[in-house]
């Protein structure tokens, strides 16, 4: 994938990774992740990619993370106020 967009039966592959069979060393960690803000949207996005490798199964220290996301309208800023208005 380097320097160019995964097609969508990579990313496919990718969203389906099994976190139980993974191997976390083959992972890269998201802390070690630095995207230029300073760069257009597209860049920014294509960077993150370059750099994480799966956007969807990566680690942070010893925890491996595996991202999905739901087929909604809401977003995640949408749940989060949600979330933090039913707790007050």
């Amino acid at each position: 994938m380097d320097g160019c967009l995964p097609t969508l039966q990579e990313l496919k592959a990718m969203q389906d990774i099994d976190v139980r069979s993974v191997d976390p060393d083959a992972l890269r960690d998201i802390r070690e992740v630095h995207v230029d803000t300073n760069l257009p949207k597209r860049e920014r996005m294509l960077d993150f990619l370059r750099q994480v490798g799966n956007p969807y199964c990566y680690k942070h220290g010893k925890y491996v993370v595996k991202v999905s996301f739901s087929d909604t309208d809401t977003t995640l800023e949408d749940q989060l106020l949600d979330y933090i208005r039913s707790k007050y």
